[in-house]
């Protein structure tokens, strides 16, 4: 009897031991969630930036749309102030000329191509960009951001060879 008695009690020890256990883990489970309800997140508004503000206001697009710590920038095409196209038939100048309103736009949200997570770039002439790609060598020092390399039949002006967009992240 006495030892009955005694698993009676080891058992009824074991299972409260353990209904203790599987109360503290709930618990613990259950307290993330207590702290993630407290987390209040702020709403962010987008800042817009235009380089060429008549340009971009004649064709309806912001050059570039920060919401917290991502920019997105249009792509860039080597034009004037005024919208004309610059370079004509000349890749290389053209994409020069596309960095260098993209480098004004980066230091305009105090950023440099470092901070370039994503290059897009599109071309009406793949063979001559690919000639031509190793100036981007001078652009991007420390690593080649992400992207994808598009040829493409056309672009906005006939006269345009290159467009090169960009997503920054600034921490």
């Amino acid at each position: 009897m006495k030892k009955a008695t005694n698993q009676l009690t080891l058992f009824a020890t074991l299972t409260i031991l353990t209904l203790n256990l599987q109360s503290c883990e709930q618990k613990q489970k259950e307290a993330p969630k207590e702290m993630e309800k407290e987390i209040i997140v702020k709403s962010e508004k987008p800042e817009y930036f235009l380089l060429r503000p008549e340009v971009e206001k004649a064709y309806g697009y912001s050059h570039a749309v920060k919401i917290g710590n991502d920019i997105k920038i249009s792509g860039a095409v080597s034009m004037d102030d005024e919208g004309d196209p610059t370079a004509i038939g000349d890749l290389e100048q053209q994409m020069k000329n596309c960095y260098s309103d993209l480098e004004k736009i980066l230091k305009h949200y105090g950023c440099t191509f470092d901070d370039v997570v994503v290059e897009n770039i599109f071309t009406t002439n793949m063979p001559l960009m690919l000639e031509k790609s190793a100036y981007r060598a001078e652009i991007y020092k420390n690593g080649f951001p992400t992207g994808s390399w598009l040829g493409v039949k056309e672009l906005a002006l006939p006269e345009f060879m290159i467009e090169i967009e960009l997503e920054v992240h600034k921490p």
